[in-house]
């Protein structure tokens, strides 16, 4: 059998196989062969199948899973998950960042067969790449009847607190505050040196942090809002085990929506599956030993094609988003 052949008999096995022998820690592991394909590993830097995975994910109340928005492996790799998951606990709930609070309504009428697809996309907004990615995954849970979250903060008020600040929220109407965690803000000082680091900015009174710091409390909101609701999922469903989809920003290295439910919850077993991508002169050694703390476990990914070479077409679309948001008043 050639190299590239038994690569690619490791990777189907790793997927779909629940595979009994999988390589030697000795043997050199090839990189994800196509966006579709993902090579899972546990913190100790063993090979998993999806089934095996699945498993070891058994007794979590809480399985985050984090994703690159878009990727084709990370959202196939999600509906495998949860398909092998209901194998082993059928009760199961299905929370979703990619719908807000206000959708919950629309998403319910789908789901008890009172709307179609087409109505769900245009009532919700529905993220555009919903039929390619998420589709499998509500419709997995509409057939088997599965409590489907739409957990996120309304889209309007987390773009206004991102212009204006927390302050926001004292102006809101009770009903929509109402439906907002008590305590909305709630972080960590290593997730907030995160986002700044990640952003490049600093801290202070220039008009650059003060936009910031808004931005930062913006994300913070739709992170205690994320877990806000799983929590309440688990109330509403006891012995249920939900199964929580988000970027990976929201829930790597513990921080994030994982912070706050541990921190609000801490009797629950939170398992945390985190994506890596794996480029060009990586080996799987030196992933794991850089990325080990992203997660409990760890899928890795050949990265997505890069969006722009023309950095004039990158700023102009860039722009293009922020002349978008001025649209939306915040008064």
């Amino acid at each position: 059998m050639t190299t590239y052949s038994h690569t690619l008999v490791i990777l189907a096995c790793l997927l779909f196989a629940g595979c009994s022998s999988l390589p030697a820690s000795n043997q050199k592991v090839m990189p994800p062969q196509t966006q579709y394909d993902s090579i899972i590993a546990d913190d100790k830097g063993r090979l998993l199948s999806i089934n095996q995975l699945a498993e070891k994910l058994t007794p979590a109340d809480v399985v985050v899973i984090g994703e690159f928005h878009g990727h084709h492996g990370a959202h196939l790799l999600q509906s495998l998950v949860q398909s092998s998951l209901y194998q082993q606990r059928p009760r199961q709930v299905l929370s979703m960042e990619q719908f807000t609070l206000d959708d919950q309504s629309q998403l319910d009428r789908y789901l008890s067969g009172k709307s179609g697809e087409e109505e769900l996309i245009a009532d919700t907004g529905a993220w555009p790449n919903y039929k390619a990615s998420y589709r499998p995954l509500i419709e997995f849970s509409k057939k088997r009847n599965i409590p489907v979250i739409a957990a996120n903060a309304p889209a309007d008020i987390v773009r206004c607190v991102g212009r204006t600040g927390e302050a926001y929220l004292d102006g809101l109407h009770a009903s929509q505050r109402q439906r907002l965690p008590e305590a909305p803000f709630f972080d960590t000082p290593d997730y907030r040196r995160k986002f700044f680091d990640t952003l490049g900015g600093g801290h202070g009174e220039t008009d650059n942090g003060k936009r910031l710091e808004n931005s930062y409390k913006a994300q913070l909101l739709r992170d205690n809002t994320m877990a806000d609701r799983v929590i309440r999922a688990l109330e509403e469903n006891p012995e249920h085990q939900v199964i929580h989809l988000t970027g990976t920003f929201h829930s790597e290295d513990r921080l994030g929506m994982v912070a706050v439910l541990e921190k609000k919850r801490p009797d629950l077993d939170v398992a945390v599956i985190s994506p890596v991508f794996w480029h060009s002169g990586d080996d799987l050694d030196s992933l794991l030993n850089a990325h080990r703390g992203k997660g409990d476990f760890l899928y890795f990914l050949q990265p997505l094609p890069e969006e722009y070479k023309d950095n004039e077409r990158r700023r102009d679309a860039i722009m293009e988003q922020f002349r978008n948001a001025d649209d939306l008043s915040c008064d």
